[in-house]
């Protein structure tokens, strides 16, 4: 089995259901209202856990019954959680607004997720014994920098999602191995709107990039290689929040069986497709067989 280290986010997301998103000085009434545990970290752990690996998440959670609601759902998705720090500081929790087309808006506060700011004893020891390191931006970039540099240190695969979309220190590029941001990522990495040539501008600082293109599927391109498309499955979706996560979950378990590219970013995608038809996060990710099938199909 591949084995992953998550070094990110823990929040649970409280998630209001609309036909439309409010704008600025608009009251709207929802349909529904739900807490989904979540986080960028703990949404691509539980998704490379269902996909089929051995995953551990480093990170940290609140006193609070958030923080015991998250550490639960974790452990029943198969997730160790035995470098999950319990602060005395509230839960990271995620205000998510999805409308209708399953199109979604959010606000992150940290909580905890904020205390998350170095590396402490034994997590350096838990990323060399990975087969890959996964990392988001929703902790504070020291302890991703960290992560990172500790992850090349020890010959371990570095995924990064750039997320929530910002400039990015050349110290963490160079110890980033594929680089995994969305097309407004991309183009806040690089300036250039277009996700061919923001991904190619990218190979300036990484070796691997995975530009993913919503309904579209993703584009691939590396160092010497000329960039890949490949399509994602037509669906209907529900909601998209934590889509990118579950595909990035599976994509690492994909690469780390030595999937060829273009099979591993079609898998991915089938994950993802699958999880934008059920509402939430963590609670819409899809498990090995429903991916096989789905992949299949």
């Amino acid at each position: 089995m591949t084995d992953i280290v998550v070094l990110g986010s823990t929040n649970m997301d409280l998630v209001a259901y609309v036909e439309k998103a409010p704008q600025r000085g608009e009251t709207v009434t929802g349909r529904e209202f739900r807490t989904i545990p979540g986080g960028k970290g703990a949404n691509q752990a539980i998704a490379a856990a269902h996909a089929g690996a051995t995953v551990s998440l480093i990170g940290a959670v609140g006193n609070d019954s958030f923080g015991t609601r998250l550490r639960s759902t974790l452990e029943h998705s198969g997730v160790n959680t035995d470098h999950l720090r319990t602060v005395e500081s509230p839960s990271g929790t995620a205000h998510i607004v999805v409308d209708a087309e399953g199109g979604n808006a959010i606000v992150v506060v940290p909580g905890a997720n904020g205390t998350v700011d170095h590396l402490v004893p034994g997590d350096e020891g838990l990323i060399a014994s990975a087969d890959a390191l996964l990392l988001q931006l929703e902790i504070p970039l020291p302890a991703v920098v960290a992560g990172a540099r500790a992850a090349r240190a020890h010959g371990v695969r570095t995924v990064l999602t750039p997320a929530p979309a910002q400039p990015l220190p050349a110290e963490l590029l160079d110890a980033t191995d594929l680089l995994v941001p969305n097309e407004h990522e991309a183009a806040t990495l690089t300036g250039r709107t277009d996700p061919r040539e923001a991904a190619l501008a990218l190979l300036d600082s990484v070796p691997e990039v995975v530009v993913t293109l919503g309904a579209a599927g993703s584009l691939y391109a590396a160092r010497g290689t000329e960039p890949l498309t490949v399509p994602a499955p037509h669906v209907t979706a529900v909601d998209s929040t934590g889509a990118g996560d579950t595909f990035v979950g599976a994509l690492a378990v994909a690469l780390g069986e030595e999937r060829p590219v273009r099979e591993a970013l079609a898998w991915a995608a089938a994950a993802a497709a699958l999880s934008v038809q059920r509402p939430g996060a963590s609670a819409s990710m899809p498990y090995r067989s429903e991916i096989d099938k789905q992949y299949a199909s």
